[in-house]
């Protein structure tokens, strides 16, 4: 097993600095991103649960146990029938259940089980303290800076992504 050192150094070579130029690149961040997307990755498969399963008890945990399916089909974007059929694994392994909400025939929601609050203390609680611990690594200036141009990054993106939809739409 590699140490924290070298495996910080394979990860930095790997992942391109700048243009040739100097500025720093979007395929730079592209980069960053799908190694934040490997870490959780191979920690969820580590655990025993798809990717999509270990969002959905994540985000199962930061509500207190229980959630809307309303709710976590748009917390995601993993398709509807994804969700379902993670939800449908977790429910067969015991870990969550879901019932209709309160008052409704149709809106169902998804709850741990005991189970489900046993695994998420041994897995879930784990990553989500290991997250914070590596946020605070990070000045409370650096956290709100980091937010606020990642915000602003995905909103620009996602405009230039609709104009290219749009664009390509017209040339047909």
């Amino acid at each position: 097993m590699p140490s924290e050192e070298m495996r910080s150094v394979e990860r930095s070579t790997r992942v391109p600095c700048a243009s040739p130029d100097g500025a720093a690149s979007a395929r730079e961040l592209d980069y960053l991103y799908n190694e934040i997307d490997k870490l959780y990755h191979a920690y969820a498969h580590g655990c025993g649960v798809s990717d999509c399963a270990y969002w959905m008890l994540y985000d199962l945990e930061v509500a207190g146990g229980t959630l809307p399916l309303t709710q976590l089909t748009t917390s995601w974007s993993y398709s509807k029938q994804t969700i379902n059929s993670a939800l449908k694994v977790l429910g067969e392994r015991g870990l969550v259940e879901l019932s209709y909400v309160e008052g409704s025939r149709k809106s169902k929601q998804a709850t741990l089980t005991e189970d489900g609050r046993t695994f998420s203390r041994r897995h879930i609680l784990p990553a989500i303290r290991a997250e914070e611990r590596a946020f605070s690594y990070l000045s409370a200036d650096e956290q709100q800076d980091l937010i606020r141009l990642v915000r602003r990054y995905t909103d620009a993106l996602d405009a230039q992504l609709a104009a290219v939809d749009t664009a390509e739409g017209e040339s047909r």
